[in-house]
């Protein structure tokens, strides 16, 4: 390109950015040259929120006097085939009377995802949770229903189902 046409396109964009500041300035906002901008965001550590783990916390039933049903759907859950080692994909499904407890969902979130890196048939792993729930709830009724995905042409559905009455 000739020095003249760089001049000439050098003053077109000079003058384009002129005219759109007149107009930033004019609805309010302020435009700066490109050289004076700096990014305003810093770099933030990568973090990790949350990590899989066995520990499920609880909190005190608000209201221990009234029967009433919580319902939780975990439709991510996996875990491996300890036959094969592939995963098996569900939706665990958790519904309970509290008694004197209440699972915290964050807890249980990370509880359930524990499990994605596990062999486990789906009988043993919906029994499982139903026990570790048993345990930390002390619940008047609970039922762990695991909805797995098909597999080799077949889909599985586990419900367990537990009454403090029963006892």
């Amino acid at each position: 390109m000739s020095t003249s046409r760089q001049s000439k396109s050098r003053r077109s964009s000079a003058r384009g950015r002129t005219a759109a500041a007149g107009r930033a300035q004019s609805s309010g906002l302020m435009m700066r040259e490109p050289s004076s901008m700096k990014p305003t965001m810093r770099r933030i550590e990568k973090r990790i929120s949350t990590r899989p783990s066995t520990r499920m916390e609880t909190f005190a039933n608000p209201k221990k006097g009234r029967d009433y049903e919580i319902e939780l759907e975990y439709p991510e859950f996996t875990c491996l085939c300890p036959m094969t080692g592939q995963p098996d994909f569900a939706t665990i499904r958790v519904t309970y009377i509290p008694h004197e407890l209440c699972i915290e969902l964050k807890s249980l979130r990370n509880y359930l995802w524990s499990f994605r890196s596990k062999g486990v048939f789906h009988e043993a792993v919906t029994n499982r949770i139903a026990d570790d729930l048993i345990r930390a709830l002390a619940p008047r009724w609970l039922e762990v229903e695991g909805e797995f995905r098909v597999r080799g042409g077949l889909k599985t559905t586990v419900r367990v189902s537990h009454s403090a009455m029963e006892e």
